[in-house]
This record gives C-alpha cells, sequence and structure tokens, in this order.
C-alpha cells in the first residue's frame, strides 16, 4: 500500500503511520496539532518530529523474515523505517570511512554499541588505534545519519567526545 503526498491522502498517510505504531510495541505516535508529528522510541526515548507536508510517501514493506515495516519518504529524499520497536535511518559516511563497512540502516541504539565498542578496545592495554579510529568513524556515521533526520544526538555527541579526551590523557 503507498499513499503519496497529494491533499486527498495527507490523512491516510498519517492515519498509516498511526495505525502501524498503535501495534508496534516500541513506539509512540504524537499528534501534535494538524501539522506536526512526533515518533518516539520507547527503548531510548529518542523521538524526531516532522510535518506532514514534508512526506512524500509512506510504503509497506516487509523485512527477511516477512514482518512488516515502514518506509516514509520525506521531500527532502531522506527516509525513515518504522519497525516494531525503533526508527530505522540511512548512516552518513564521513571522513574516509567507504560506505560498504557500514549497515545500509542503523538506528540510536546502535551508538550504545559503537561506544562499548570503544570502550572494550581502549581498556585493552593492546595498541588498537585504527580499529578505535574506525569505530570512531562509525559512530559519526551513525550520529550524523540520526541528526540529518531530526534526532537530538547531543548527549550522545558528548560521550564521543569524553572518550576520546579520555583516550589522549596522559597515563601516570
Amino acid at each position: 500500500m503507498t499513499y503519496s503526498n497529494k491533499a486527498a491522502c495527507d490523512l491516510s498517510w498519517i492515519e498509516m503511520i498511526s495505525q502501524y505504531i498503535e501495534k508496534a510495541s516500541g513506539l509512540h505516535f504524537i499528534q501534535h496539532d494538524d501539522q506536526l508529528v512526533e515518533i518516539q522510541q520507547i527503548v531510548d526515548q529518542k523521538s524526531i518530529q516532522f510535518s506532514k507536508s514534508q512526506v512524500e510517501e509512506v510504503l509497506e514493506r516487509f523485512d527477511s523474515q516477512n514482518r512488516p515495516f515502514l518506509q516514509v519518504n520525506f521531500l527532502d529524499n531522506k527516509k525513515i523505517l518504522l519497525t516494531e520497536k525503533l526508527i530505522g535511518f540511512k548512516p552518513v559516511p564521513c571522513h574516509s570511512l567507504h560506505i560498504h563497512k557500514l549497515p545500509k540502516v542503523v538506528t540510536t541504539p546502535d551508538l550504545i554499541s559503537v561506544i562499548e565498542a570503544i570502550e572494550e578496545h581502549m581498556s585493552d592495554h593492546q595498541n588498537h588505534q585504527q580499529e578505535i579510529a574506525l569505530l570512531r568513524y562509525v559512530f559519526e556515521a551513525i550520529l550524523e545519519g540520526g541528526e540529518a533526520i531530526g534526532f537530538n544526538l547531543s548527549k550522545e555527541k558528548a560521550w564521543l567526545q569524553g572518550l576520546v579526551s579520555l583516550q589522549h590523557k596522559p597515563s601516570a
């Protein structure tokens, strides 16, 4: 089922998103007014807001296990995927990180996994500078992708800055 951004379909895509989220165990749908919509992930309380006029179309899709999800395409060529529990988005490759080293879709909880991997490498007393640098680039790609679709990830940015400062701190 597909709904395009035509006046007659505006209500339909909002209904499609809200009905999907009603059944989803990990998302909340909040309609602030007749234009502004917010979708929140329960797992980390992260949310995105957008106006219904920003939406180009909403597509119902199925993953490899035949579970349904929604793909929301925006007029600015960005897109999100709404799953049972999470909002998926495309990472933004940065530095020398190649796109093939990244998953096609990531979520905000992936930031925690990457930070934990960085911490693990830093606590190991072997020299893992290349791995740490690669993980930092992966973290930045996820962070930039999340911010591009509207997540506030300032706290997560501070995590990385804190780790970087710890990494460069002289040992006693």
